[in-house]
């Protein structure tokens, strides 16, 4: 009796092992009974038929990444380049993940590849080299459009390192500095031209302001010369009215005004180093005195003659 009451109790013992089942957090399990699927266990506790349920899959629900194995692609212009990346992806449905693809991580990873070498290969290498972004899209929307009946969500697709041959390497590195030699010498060559349409634009204003300067100039000593024949012929007008008048001091004070400026002219002439002239203030007052008395007998016979008349 003993023996069959343990016999019992192990048995209870391994039926409830079997009829509860535990599943962790990130993970579903399926549940199959006599083989076929019937439902998803979520995380927590669960109790299954011992002997009928199974549990089928253990799924991670987590988002999972996959290192992309390096590769060699040729480009469309014929450049033999070597690639890898990685992929990132998460299972929605466990069912599909478990039951539509066999070795689901191995079926994302060649599939991967396989369009590595698609999209790429449609590619200069110029465009390879420069538009990963766009590469990455293109992979992103195949693969996972691809992979949606397996249940699975690709969120990204990274192309980690594009390694040209070093013989390419380095002709495209020559390249670049005949490129950045070119833009230098044209920079500089612009620079040149701008430096000498602003000097000669300077110039140009230089010479304007210069003209415009000489043009005042000009009117202005036309305007004192003007000024200066308006001064002199008032001066000889009002010298002229006194000698009509009789006035003999005006007499004696033109006559001596243009000898004093004769003799100035004489001494600052250009051509004259040294002048030797026997000057006295008495033979100055002298002339001045015959020129005086000339004066006299001229308006004295004009006195003379209209009295008589």
């Amino acid at each position: 009796m003993a023996e069959f009451i343990l016999v019992v109790a192990v048995f209870s013992i391994v039926l409830l092992m079997k009829a509860v089942t535990i599943v962790t957090q990130g993970n579903e399990y399926t549940v199959e009974r006599f083989g076929e699927y019937t439902r998803t266990l979520s995380p927590g506790l669960h109790i299954i038929i011992p002997f009928f349920d199974r549990i089928g899959a253990k799924m991670n629900m987590m988002e999972t990444v996959v290192d992309v194995p390096s590769q060699e692609v040729i480009t469309k212009d014929n450049a033999m380049v070597r690639v890898d990346g990685v992929v990132f992806f998460q299972v929605l449905n466990a069912a599909q993940a478990a039951y539509e693809v066999n070795n689901l991580t191995r079926a994302i990873l060649n599939l991967t590849m396989t369009n590595i070498r698609t999209v790429m290969g449609s590619m200069d290498l110029d465009a390879l080299l420069s538009q990963r972004d766009t590469i990455n899209a293109q992979l992103l929307h195949v693969v996972d459009e691809a992979t949606g009946p397996w249940g699975v969500k690709v969120t990204r697709i990274e192309i980690k390192d594009i390694s040209p041959p070093k013989d390419l390497v380095d002709s495209m590195a020559r390249q670049m500095k005949a490129e950045r030699d070119k833009r230098a010498n044209i920079l500089e060559a612009e620079g040149f031209k701008q430096a000498e349409i602003l000097k000669a634009d300077g110039e140009k204003r230089a010479a304007v302001l210069e003209a415009e300067g000489r043009k005042e100039s000009a009117y202005l000593d036309a305007d004192a010369r003007e000024r200066l024949a308006q001064a002199e012929a008032k001066a000889t007008t009002d010298v002229s009215s006194a000698i009509a008048t009789g006035d003999i001091q005006a007499v004696n004070y033109f006559v001596a005004t243009k000898y004093v400026d004769a003799l100035k002219e004489i001494a600052s002439a250009p051509n004259q180093k040294v002048i030797l002239m026997p000057l006295e203030a008495s033979n100055v007052i002298g002339a001045l005195s015959g020129i005086t008395e000339i004066a006299k007998e001229t308006f004295g016979k004009d006195k003379d003659a209209g009295g008589q008349v």
